[in-house]
């Protein structure tokens, strides 16, 4: 059977990325197993009326402490075409670089009024947008003293597949060192949202940060 695909590279000093790569070149799924991979129904994604608004866990409750911004932009394929009704998944640290899970061990301060979760599905023209509250940077690895810069994750679904991703920050002090930033070379600049003008939104920043599927200009994806 012909080989396909490609090994991922590590990403240094990470050390999740080693258990997340193949070790060998991926096989293509024989023909006839392969009916048995897709769901027999496809998924059909709803959301809440607010859940595209991580700055409050709740309409009427107090804002969440720290820069409140808006992401927008557009869920693409390779060949341009709008990914509509596809459901994508946002959560980020809060503005002291604490995660709420359980597994979050860092210490730093929690905010009540932030849950860092979200979800929003994108409209007929394959756009999105969503508020959330400015992420802060945090120590990754103290035992080397690594940071990870600010970033969003964002997860997207559509049809039997899931991606996820990360949007950066232009200009952080700990982009270069990332080992995302390092493994994507020159296309980290994909991974970077785009700051624009607020355009009268009830938040502090703007950033645009369009999303492509596959292709040679496809979002890096982990």
């Amino acid at each position: 059977m012909t080989k396909q695909g490609r090994i991922l590279g590590i990403g240094p000093t990470d050390n999740t990325s080693d258990q997340r790569t193949p070790r060998q070149p991926l096989r293509l799924i024989p023909e006839g197993v392969r009916d048995s991979f897709v769901p027999v129904v496809p998924a059909t994604y709803r959301t809440g009326p607010h859940e595209w608004d991580l700055t409050r866990t709740a309409p009427g409750r107090p804002r969440a402490q720290g820069t409140a911004i808006e992401v927008t932009g557009t869920l693409r394929s390779e060949s341009g075409r709008p990914v509509s009704h596809a459901l994508i998944e946002i959560w980020n640290a809060n503005t002291h670089g604490r995660y709420r899970h359980v597994e979050d061990h860092s210490g730093l301060q929690l905010d009540e009024n932030f849950y860092g979760m979200g979800r929003v599905l994108t409209d007929a023209a394959g756009r999105y947008r969503f508020w959330t509250i400015s992420p802060g940077a945090y120590l990754a690895r103290p035992d080397i003293g690594r940071w990870r810069p600010k970033h969003i994750h964002l997860s997207v679904s559509g049809g039997s597949a899931r991606l996820i991703t990360q949007m950066y920050f232009p200009d952080e002090p700990n982009n270069a060192s990332d080992p995302m930033a390092i493994l994507m070379g020159d296309a980290f600049a994909r991974n970077i949202g785009t700051p624009r003008d607020v355009n009268g939104a009830d938040v502090d920043e703007a950033y645009d940060f369009d999303i492509v599927v596959g292709g040679r200009n496809a979002t890096y994806f982990e």
